[in-house]
């Protein structure tokens, strides 16, 4: 684990005391319920694949760890509905404020700006996590092998799908993706494969492409980070990849919406 995921972590655990602090779980529950029904982000995903191009998850980030600020005139609204304009499958908004400069007002403003399902991008970790990613409207959530055990990530996608809300689960490596299929967690898995090197940052596509063979079939594959160009998609398309996470590259341009048309080559 590198030191910047345990630091991250450490800080979740602090939120997670601090979130249980305000709030009870039945207040959660409540709001929860009272949100509409989950978009169907897996879905979305499927059908924009089924189509026969690129199934795209854009995401609306303001800043990252390794990268500092990426966008200073951020607006997650305009933001997202620029994304649906270009053709967007999902959006995935970040929300966490200490790293990732994020929030759950730009996770609210961008799902309200737009007709297309949302993941919370964060580091989940508790069920309080889970329960208050559907009081806010949800429609996914991510969790990050690298950072659960396989106990804490079934007990977590579970309460996750008994709310109704799809989950992404991020590996970078073969040991993770190991771990993931022996969670006991089913078919039909929603797996995304992060070409960011945890330890370096560095990205690389082959991360993609070298761990393809070794996903069973019937569970969906999203590529994540280094999509920089159209010809990334169409190499990740070649190769039979269908769903994508981009965000920095679309992110630092003028207009998100406009640099997602290309990237899709529309």
């Amino acid at each position: 684990m590198s030191d910047i995921l345990e630091r991250i972590l450490a800080r979740k655990r602090e939120e997670v005391a601090e979130l249980s602090r305000r709030h009870s779980a039945d207040r959660l529950r409540e709001r929860a319920a009272a949100q509409s029904a989950p978009r169907g982000f897996a879905a979305s995903l499927r059908r924009h694949a089924e189509q026969g191009g690129a199934a795209v998850i854009a995401e609306v980030k303001r800043a990252s760890p390794s990268k500092g600020l990426i966008r200073a005139d951020f607006d997650a609204a305009w933001i997202a509905s620029q994304y649906q304009e270009g053709g967007a499958a999902c959006l995935s908004v970040l929300t966490d404020e200490d790293f990732f400069q994020g929030s759950i007002a730009d996770f609210q403003a961008a799902r309200s700006a737009t007709t297309l399902p949302a993941i919370r991008k964060d580091f989940v970790i508790d069920e309080w996590q889970v329960l208050e990613s559907r009081a806010i409207g949800a429609d996914c959530i991510l969790l990050i092998a690298a950072a659960l055990s396989a106990s804490r990530l079934a007990a977590l996608h579970h309460a996750a799908r008994a709310l109704g809300m799809d989950v992404l689960i991020e590996v970078h490596d073969l040991n993770e993706l190991n771990g993931v299929l022996g969670a006991g967690l089913g078919e039909g898995l929603l797996i995304g494969i992060n070409n960011r090197n945890l330890r370096t940052f560095q990205t690389s596509l082959d991360t993609t492409l070298r761990m393809l063979p070794w996903l069973p079939s019937g569970h969906e594959v999203v590529t994540e980070s280094g999509i920089g160009s159209a010809a990334d998609v169409q190499r990740m398309l070649g190769a039979g990849v269908r769903r994508f996470l981009v965000g920095e590259s679309l992110m630092r341009q003028p207009n998100p919406g406009v640099a997602l048309k290309r990237l899709l080559d529309l």
